[in-house]
């Protein structure tokens, strides 16, 4: 019953601090989203748009990087102290 009751507080936050941190991470997470989205977005109009010509010097290059940019930002705000720059 002790190991039980152990396992329940240690699964608790002990500081506000932490919980503090983990919604400022979240703002940041919410504000980034709303760019990452309108990029994604962007990005599946242009492939449906590609997709729908059977012959087409387009493609989704440009879309595709605004995209993966947006999204690494997001990641790097959300997590700096576990990547590393060489």
């Amino acid at each position: 019953m002790v190991f039980e009751e152990k396992m329940i507080l240690n699964g608790e936050p002990e500081d506000e601090e932490e919980e503090e941190e983990e919604e400022e991470d979240m703002v940041v997470c919410i504000d980034l989203a709303e760019h990452c989205i309108h990029t994604r977005a962007k990005l599946e109009d242009c492939e449906s748009r590609v997709g729908s010509k059977s012959e087409t010097a387009e493609d989704c290059t440009e879309e595709l990087f605004d995209f993966l940019h947006a999204r690494d930002h997001c990641v790097r705000e959300i997590y700096p102290d576990t990547i590393t720059s060489s």
